[in-house]
């Protein structure tokens, strides 16, 4: 198996593999086009960024910073807002639901490392997808991890670490993230 086809099977790859850098390298290039758009022409920024992402609904709003590995690997549904200095490490798929919204400095990553020294030095990485319903808002500054699922009408509080699934209806906060609260219906 290549490097690549390991990355998309879920297993362990090398990330300095040449063809493997290049899909980076491109989701780089595409990523500057978008953070070069004027901050006033929404047309343009919605353009670019669709460009950049696997699949978007209606109403994509992505504010200058926004960084990711591949960016093919984003799926977002309706209404789908990420505030400045995103970040979407998507070696694996991420696919965030309708209605959703990112806060500024947050890093939703499915991609990390052993925990072997050895193995770090060889530049391994394994990527997890991360899923995200509909009707979610990460705060400002929270982290994602590999392999997450976060039901649908969440709230993430500001700074909070998510290291494992995250039921549906809740207010999850801290380091490492936990329900703090239970939301009702609206």
């Amino acid at each position: 198996m290549s490097e690549l086809d390991k990355l998309e099977a879920g297993l362990e790859y090398r990330y300095d593999d040449p063809a493997v850098a290049r899909r980076k390298d491109t989701a780089s290039a595409l990523c500057r086009r978008l953070n070069d758009c004027d901050p006033l022409d929404a047309a343009a920024r919605e353009a670019a960024a669709r460009e950049l992402l696997g699949s978007a609904g209606e109403g994509l709003d992505i504010q200058p910073g926004f960084h990711c590995d591949y960016g093919k690997n984003i799926h977002v549904g309706r209404s789908f807002t990420a505030n400045y200095n995103v970040t979407i490490l998507d070696g694996a798929p991420v696919r965030i639901g309708d209605y959703c919204m990112v806060g500024p400095n947050t890093t939703i990553a499915t991609t990390g490392h052993p925990l072997s020294a050895a193995a770090r030095r060889e530049r391994k990485a394994v990527s997890r997808p991360i899923t995200i319903g509909d009707d979610v808002w990460l705060g400002g500054n929270v982290t994602v991890l590999p392999g997450v699922t976060i039901g649908s009408n969440v709230v993430v509080a500001a700074g909070a670490v998510v290291t494992k699934d995250v039921p549906g209806g809740s207010v999850v906060a801290g380091v490492p993230a936990r329900v703090v609260r239970t939301l009702n219906g609206d």
